[in-house]
């Protein structure tokens, strides 16, 4: 008896989207502003007044635009609110973001 023979296909494709470089970290965060964007999904009401109380006890200097101010990055209004992003980060002069994300 013969040992089968399978012909074998790689599951994956070709690489179609380059990765780019990711910014450099900021050397600290005294004196920054810090952007807060969420999707409105998961408890971002409760962990982005947490996240801020805790940094300004670190970084008293440390200023924060709240996630109401660039509206949900998910839902019918999603395609306009990430397209306005980068203009209002910097009109608030953001020097870094908090994304939260639910799942």
């Amino acid at each position: 008896m013969s040992t089968p023979e399978y012909e074998v296909v790689w599951p994956r494709s070709p690489r179609t989207v380059r990765i780019n470089p990711v910014a450099n970290r900021l050397d600290t965060l005294r004196g920054k502003t810090i952007a807060q964007l969420w999707d409105y999904i998961f408890r971002g009401d409760e962990i982005f007044p947490i996240l801020e109380q805790e940094l300004s006890k670190r970084f008293p200097d440390t200023k924060f635009v709240n996630y109401s101010i660039f509206g949900s990055t998910h839902g019918d209004k999603e395609r306009e609110v990430v397209a306005s992003i980068q203009a209002k980060l910097k009109k608030y002069r953001a020097d870094a973001v908090i994304s939260g994300m639910g799942c």
